[in-house]
């Protein structure tokens, strides 16, 4: 028995004392006029109480208490908020144990069963909305909104937030080494990164962030990297890859410490981000060193390699939000109104890719039409490779109302926006007047040919909201998860490392393997060790970070028992084989070495769901 347990036992027996005194000297009872006995039994005294008894004794704070019974409502406010904070008697996941009229009450009473943020509420609509009968078809669309959620997070990553971040790059005059490894690198790890931002906002749900860090990393440095090496077996680039590898190793040794440790404090939170900061500046440095070395010695590489920079960082590749094909612009130049560039650029499809897509393709298109048609509705986009800079005056104008409004209502969940100033106007109201004052200015001083000069502030802009809605869709993730968690009686831990690292980890994967079958995998074997350096250091030391400046000593990290310790130690063994081997074959990395890898991350899935169900557990001292 734990500490804590037996802490709980000792003020639960007293009060059952207390009550029996109660009995003994003719207290009456709370709920009745006459003599009561007590409650309990003796053997329940030394049994765990189970979530029934944690109702019950809960329920009677509401009752008038005598002498005796004052102490012991202190005795049993003492037991619910040790039940409900440690997790003992007052878990969230005890509700499908509860008889099914009671289970309502329970996640509507129990503070472990509220959400922090978000805009629904999950446990309440299984558990007080349907019937019980419902409860599959609940799960069923849960999980289809999930799949949903994803997809969200796709396409706003891809077509909205990199575009702008590459926009800003190229604004500020970033090298593409330093833009490489913070804002592009930002932008394709920006799901993940802001899943650990929410879930590390709640202690409850910092088991999911580390879940998914972790699994993510290991399907990556497995999966997609043993995916890379079968497809096209490769040699490797020698000092990226040991510089990249070795890097994670330290961050992963630093969270794999932050747990044995069970907390993050400020100073290990900067850690995390100095890291990255030191890493960044390796990156820099080792690449200028590299490229002063090949001017001196006048080497190049042979001509006719897709991969020209053998050791070094590759350009990245810009992707564009919406490029309309402009092979099929008239010849003739004639000039849109103001209502037809504001129909074209709110159109999502493109009529002539559509004929000449497939079937799948275009039932993928369609679950996207609606989200493509909200962000570009919401969010801006700068293009610098086009000549106007993707200035369309109409849709830019109504983004100064929009853009701010959605700002207003995401960011924390629409708490701020919701709030009335002097208890009379309410910010959001403040927001479209102002809004609406900056488009019509901007209407009137500007023409739909030539962007203005301060169009590259529409960049941040964009970069902004299409932040908020990757953090308002991570946290309906997040909370979803966890909802399902509650239902199956899963902890957080094996939720992060299967389902929201695989729906973070999907579009990487098939991006990479893109790049591999086109003739670059050396550029997608270092996109899968350089990634996921950024998400861990700056997905958990931002988001302890956070949760710190909200009057957090630090951050307390309670690990799901034996299955974090499995996933953290899988992790490592699979970075540790990758720096062993991988030199050892001289850096040629062919599909034994992929099918080696493969079985390295089936092996670890099963053992971590059989840790999960309890096949394989510590004996009990």
């Amino acid at each position: 028995m734990t500490r804590r347990q037996k802490d709980l036992h000792r003020v639960l027996s007293l009060f059952l004392v207390l009550r029996m005194v109660e009995t003994v000297s003719g207290a009456r009872g709370p709920f009745t006029g006459t003599h009561m006995s007590s409650p309990f039994s003796a053997s329940d005294v030394k049994q765990t109480p189970t979530a029934d008894v944690y109702i019950q004794v809960c329920h009677e704070d509401r009752v008038r208490w005598c002498p005796a019974q004052r102490v012991a409502k202190q005795l049993l406010r003492t037991y619910c908020v040790l039940g409900t904070v440690q997790g003992f008697g007052g878990e969230c996941r005890e509700v499908c144990g509860l008889n099914v009229s009671d289970r309502c009450d329970f996640i509507r009473t129990n503070p472990d069963c509220r959400s922090e943020g978000g805009y629904l509420n999950y446990l309440e609509g299984i558990f007080c909305h349907l019937p019980p009968n419902l409860l599959p078809l609940a799960i069923t669309l849960y999980a289809f909104w999930l799949l949903y959620l994803f997809l969200i997070l796709g396409v706003t990553a891809a077509k909205f937030f990199c575009p702008n971040l590459s926009a800003i790059c190229t604004l500020l005059k970033l090298s593409h080494n330093v833009a490489g490894v913070t804002f592009l690198a930002f932008g394709n790890g920006a799901p993940d990164i802001f899943s650990a931002l929410v879930a590390f906002s709640d202690p409850r749900t910092a088991g999911l962030a580390l879940g998914a860090l972790f699994g993510a990393g290991v399907l990556v440095t497995t999966v997609v990297a043993g995916g890379i090496a079968i497809l096209r077996p490769f040699t490797a680039a020698s000092r990226p890859f040991l510089r990249d590898i070795v890097f994670y190793m330290v961050a992963v040794f630093l969270t794999f410490t932050a747990l044995y440790l069970g907390r993050v404090t400020l100073a290990w939170a900067l850690g995390y981000l100095g890291l990255y900061v030191f890493y960044v500046l390796t990156v820099v440095v080792c690449t200028w060193l590299y490229r002063w070395q090949r001017r001196r010695s006048l080497v190049y590489s042979m001509p006719g390699t897709p991969e020209m920079l053998s050791n070094s960082e590759v350009e990245p590749v810009s992707s564009n939000s919406y490029d309309y094909s402009e092979e099929y612009r008239p010849l003739l130049f004639y000039q849109e109104t103001t209502a037809q560039i504001l129909a074209r650029a709110l159109n999502p499809l493109d009529y002539r890719k559509w004929r000449n897509k497939s079937v799948y393709w275009r039932a993928l298109k369609v679950l996207k039409l609606p989200v493509e048609f909200l962000l570009l509705l919401t969010v801006p986009v700068v293009d610098p490779d086009k000549d106007d800079g993707n200035w369309k005056r109409p849709l830019n104008c109504l983004h100064l109302v929009i853009s701010p409004l959605v700002l207003a209502l995401t960011l924390q969940s629409g708490a701020y926006g919701i709030y009335e100033i002097g208890g009379l106007f309410p910010v959001w109201a403040v927001v479209v007047i102002v809004g609406t004052a900056l488009a019509a200015v901007t209407f009137f001083a500007t023409s739909n040919s030539e962007p203005p000069r301060f169009h590259w502030l529409f960049a941040f802009l964009g970069f902004l909201t299409s932040a908020l809605w990757i953090n308002a869709a991570a946290t309906e993730v997040v909370n979803i998860l966890r909802s399902l968690g509650v239902v199956f009686r899963l902890s957080n831990t094996v939720l992060g490392l299967t389902l929201l690292a695989w729906g973070n980890s999907i579009g990487d994967a098939f991006s990479d393997f893109t790049l591999a079958r086109q003739g670059y995998p050396r550029m997608a074997f270092a996109a899968c060790f350089g990634g996921i350096i950024l998400n861990i250091l700056v997905g958990v030391g931002l988001g302890c970070l956070l949760q710190i400046s909200r009057s957090h000593a630090e951050v307390k990290l309670e690990p799901d028992g034996l299955l974090v310790w499995v996933l953290a130690g899988a992790l490592g063994l699979s970075l540790v084989c990758s720096l062993v081997s991988v030199p050892l074959q001289c850096f040629q990395l062919n599909k034994v070495y992929g099918f080696c890898l493969l079985l390295f991350y089936v092996t670890f899935l099963v053992v971590a769901l059989l840790t999960e169900f309890g096949v394989i557990h510590l004996k009990s001292v």
